[in-house]
């Protein structure tokens, strides 16, 4: 783990800033991007949320469906199992 040298201050809310250089080197915008939040240990760690599929969890190729995450395979996999049903 590398130390950015940068403190911040817990508020009465316990919220901490991310420092802007920071979220600009991650690319996490805000209003918009969510954290996922780990401790492990006597650390927390605050890493970028990528939504994955309910189905298989892989990240690549996948849509939003209904407040839910898909990817194709899974799709694809989907159609094929009701076309089959179908016949």
């Amino acid at each position: 783990m590398k130390s950015t040298g940068m403190i911040r201050p817990v508020d009465k809310m316990g919220r901490v800033v991310i420092p802007n250089e920071i979220r600009k080197q991650l690319k996490i915008k805000s209003n918009v991007d969510s954290l996922e939040i780990y401790v492990d240990g006597e650390n927390i760690i605050l890493r970028k949320f990528q939504p994955t599929c309910i189905f298989c969890n892989n990240l690549a190729d996948c849509i939003e469906y209904e407040g839910h995450t898909v990817c194709n395979d899974c799709i694809e996999k989907l159609k094929a199992k009701k076309d089959k049903e179908q016949n």
